[in-house]
């Protein structure tokens, strides 16, 4: 019998939970992000008023970059359209089915807040906590590693600091000659990014405007127990690295070796390392310009090469964070505002592998 196609209920006793499967990894991950939430309401308390009347709760719009992490949301203006629909972003935000979506205004309003109370840091490390507590995080090895973040910013832009230049033919794409012009950092800002730096990654590769990226893994899981955002230049890898490591001491976490890979091969930086008490597992870069600087008395232990093997999964949280985290180019302009998403990103994948962790 063929049946008839009726017209949709304006009223209905379906909540977007029951909507959810009960095998769906979004139940462990919104159990786990509303722990820490919970934990974060003092500081929630002391960035608002307790006059006037009341925002979007700090809870949901953090939970809302969570879930533009991890489905790929291009932007926050998008992210509000489609939580009109989708019934599973309003599970996670804990919102009924005849409650309105916020405007995409909302995260440009407290993000001055998130930025002042540092949030998402402190989001994020309270996840390494968790993993901490569970015991999936290594007590003595890590990795560490760096990543060139495109800026969303023109290579027209890139120009000559204090300079007066008559108005453009175009404001939107104006035409531009800088062939023969020689720039650099020292002499030349971008107008759209000012914090964004010209940088290419080796030899025969393009120069861009951007940043750089670096990661502290820890080899048992895999998991992201640090990570930063800084200016593009070629001494932030070593710096962002000894960073880490002592902001790890500090709160519990003390590396015992690190795996890196060539570029971390250099005589401060291993005395560094040594001088910390951590032992170097880098790799050696040895070649007919210059000797490495690890020898035969780390090279030899089995330790070593287990690192060499392990250090690679570090691509893989810059790989998440990238291609998934919406982390390939960069969404905002300043340092300031691109840590913040790079710490909410990070977080996000943390919280997608330890609830995949939980299940296994």
């Amino acid at each position: 019998m063929r049946g008839e196609q009726t017209s949709q209920m304006t009223f209905s006793t379906v909540s977007p939970a029951s909507r959810v499967p009960a095998d769906h990894p979004i139940r462990a991950i919104k159990e786990l992000a509303d722990a820490q939430l919970a934990e974060l309401s003092p500081v929630f308390d002391e960035m608002y008023s307790t006059k006037g009347r009341p925002s979007i709760p700090p809870e949901r719009l953090l939970k809302a970059c969570l879930l533009i992490a991890l489905y790929s949301v291009r932007s926050e203006r998008q992210f509000c359209e489609r939580l009109d629909y989708d019934l599973l972003f309003r599970f996670f935000l804990d919102m009924n089915l005849d409650e309105p979506s916020f405007d995409a205004s909302s995260f440009a309003r407290n993000k001055e807040r998130l930025l002042a109370a540092d949030v998402a840091r402190l989001f994020f490390e309270g996840v390494v906590g968790v993993a901490k507590k569970q015991s999936l995080i290594s007590k003595e090895h890590f990795t560490v590693d760096g990543t060139l973040i495109e800026a969303w910013a023109s290579l027209k832009s890139f120009k000559k600091k204090d300079r007066k230049d008559p108005p453009p033919d175009d404001p939107g794409n104006p035409t531009v000659d800088f062939h023969g012009e020689k720039r650099s950092n020292e002499t030349h800002q971008s107008t759209t990014d000012p914090d964004a730096k010209l940088y290419k990654k080796g030899d025969g590769q393009p120069a861009r405007l951007c940043y750089s990226a670096h990661a502290l893994m820890e080899n048992r899981n895999g998991l992201c127990v640090d990570v930063r955002l800084a200016e593009a230049s070629g001494m932030s890898e070593r710096r962002e690295a000894l960073a880490m490591i002592d902001a790890g001491t500090r709160r519990g976490i003390h590396v015992g070796t690190l795996g890196a890979d060539k570029a971390y091969d250099t005589s401060d930086f291993v005395a560094n390392l040594r001088s910390r008490g951590v032992v170097p597992h880098v790799a050696q870069a040895s070649n007919w310009r210059r000797r490495s600087n690890i020898d035969g008395r780390t090279t030899r232990h089995p330790g070593y090469e287990i690192s060499q093997r392990k250090r690679k999964r570090v691509e893989e949280i810059f790989g998440w964070m990238k291609t998934i985290g919406g982390l390939r180019k960069t969404r905002y302009r300043g340092t300031e505002r691109n840590a913040l998403w790079t710490y909410l990103s990070a977080a996000a994948y943390n919280l997608l592998r330890i609830a995949k962790l939980q299940t296994a």
